[in-house]
Parts: structure tokens; C-alpha cells; sequence
């Protein structure tokens, strides 16, 4: 069952589009949460495709700020400050299309236990860090060896570092769009 309404999806989703409006006009938004709800420390990722393609993804792995707020900031971030991508223009807007991952708490995990499509990863090994969500291991067809493999990879280690003692962690999603 989903923890958020379809009013409240909608909410965030408009919200984060106006927020990256906001950010190219250089003018703020109100970012009290309307609700106790939208209001809770969450983290979550923003998602930008344009044309099917992945135009920016920013997040907060840990719960900093209301998950309104984080919705905001996030959106703002994947538009702007991707390093993968040149910064959205105006004339973007109306073709970007938004998925917004809210993440539950993240909890050590065995790497027997991880369920492709259940669980978004993160591992550690000394200051490096990488994160991917329980999406992309459906999107590329991998198994669960090769979503450890690639987080791993994405945090600057060698491939097998989940089995040489990097921090495996795991959460799960509420992931919706557009």
C-alpha cells in the first residue's frame, strides 16, 4: 500500500516543476509543508528524463529536512547541479517529465538478502560512497550480484568490494512520476 495519496504525488510532482521554474527565474518559493505529512524528515531523489532519457537525478540518501522542502531542493539540484549534464534551459521545461523516490530509513543488509526491485543499495568502504536506487537494477536487467558489482563501482571501488568488507545498506522507495 502506498504511503503517500495521489493528492499528495501530485503535490510534490507540481511543486518540484515549480521549483525548477523558481530556480531559472531566480525567485523563491514557499516551502512550509502543507501537511504533517509532507512535513516529515525524509530522503528522497528527484529524477529528471527528458525524451526518455535521464536528464538529472540528485538526492539525500538521510532525512535532513522536511520531505517538501527536500522535494524542492532536490528537483533544483538534478536541473541545475547534475554534473552528468549540462544545466536545464527554459525551453526544457515543458518536455522534462519528474519521478520522485521518497526512501525509507536505510538499515544494514546481508548481501544474501537484497531483492532486485525491493531495495535500493548503499555501500561504503572507508570516504567513498555510492547509491543506487531499487530501480536501476530492473531498468539494466541485472541480477543481484551485478547490482552490488555496479554500486560498488559507482562509489569508486573495486567491483568486489562488497564481498572485502565494504558497508552494505539498504532501503526501500515509494517511487512515482510522471
Amino acid at each position: 500500500m502506498a504511503e503517500y495519496s495521489e493528492k499528495e504525488r501530485r503535490l510534490l510532482l507540481q511543486l518540484a516543476h515549480d521549483a525548477i521554474a523558481a530556480a531559472l527565474d531566480k525567485r523563491e518559493i514557499e516551502l512550509t509543508p502543507p501537511s504533517e505529512h509532507l512535513g516529515e524528515h525524509r530522503g528522497a531523489f528527484t529524477t529528471l528524463h527528458e525524451a526518455g532519457e535521464l536528464r538529472g537525478c540528485v538526492g539525500y540518501v538521510f532525512p535532513m529536512y522536511s520531505l517538501y522542502r527536500t522535494i524542492a531542493e532536490t528537483a533544483v539540484a538534478a536541473a541545475l547541479n547534475d554534473s552528468r549534464f549540462t544545466p536545464v534551459q527554459r525551453k526544457e521545461l515543458s518536455r522534462l517529465k519528474l519521478e520522485i523516490s521518497v526512501l525509507s530509513p536505510i538499515q544494514p543488509i546481508e548481501p544474501d538478502d537484497v531483492e532486485v526491485g525491493r531495495h535500493g543499495l548503499l555501500v561504503t568502504y572507508g570516504n567513498r560512497r555510492g547509491l543506487l536506487l531499487p530501480q536501476v537494477p530492473l531498468e539494466h536487467k541485472w541480477d543481484r550480484e551485478t547490482f552490488l558489482s555496479q554500486t560498488c563501482v559507482k562509489a569508486g571501488l573495486p567491483s568486489d568490494a562488497w564481498e572485502h568488507g565494504a558497508k552494505v545498506e539498504a532501503f526501500t522507495a515509494e517511487v512515482f512520476g510522471e
